[in-house]
């Protein structure tokens, strides 16, 4: 039987990334996003809540993410969906959710002083990516 794992988010960062590279070199980019949902109430009151989701980014697209948003900035994100649990060396297994992301979208305004590239990026997962030779760019 077919799976299907995939996530279309649009949202607005809460932080800005933070880069950092595995053992083997490979960038990971890490960020969280916040998508906004409004609705009326039975009573016709405008209610608003805010979802908070954590997006991993790997190999060229962490590192262009890392040049190009910043807190606020708003982001169209791609990608699947990864739930696991790791047990801290003090206190109970804790179960993490995240977006794997597959494709970032940069929309809106650009960080001031950044060079004016391509404001879509997307590549392949990071597994994909090491097997087919690193960090060869996408081209567009």
């Amino acid at each position: 039987m077919a799976s299907l794992n995939r996530v279309i988010l649009v949202g607005n960062l809460t932080n800005d990334p933070e880069l950092r590279y595995t053992q083997n070199g490979t960038a990971r980019t890490r960020f969280q996003i916040a998508v906004n949902r409004r609705w009326r109430d039975r009573d016709g009151n405008l209610q608003e809540e805010a979802t908070f989701i954590p997006i991993v980014v790997w190999g060229s697209q962490a590192e262009s993410c890392v040049n190009f948003l910043t807190k606020g900035r708003q982001v169209a994100v791609e990608g699947r969906l990864r739930i696991y649990t790791f047990q801290p060396e003090e206190g109970e297994p804790r179960k993490v959710t995240e977006v794997v992301a597959s494709n970032v979208v940069f929309l809106g305004s650009r960080k001031e002083g950044a060079p004016a590239e391509s404001e879509a990026v997307s590549s392949q997962p990071a597994e994909a990516e090491t097997a087919a030779g690193g960090d060869e760019e996408v081209p567009f």
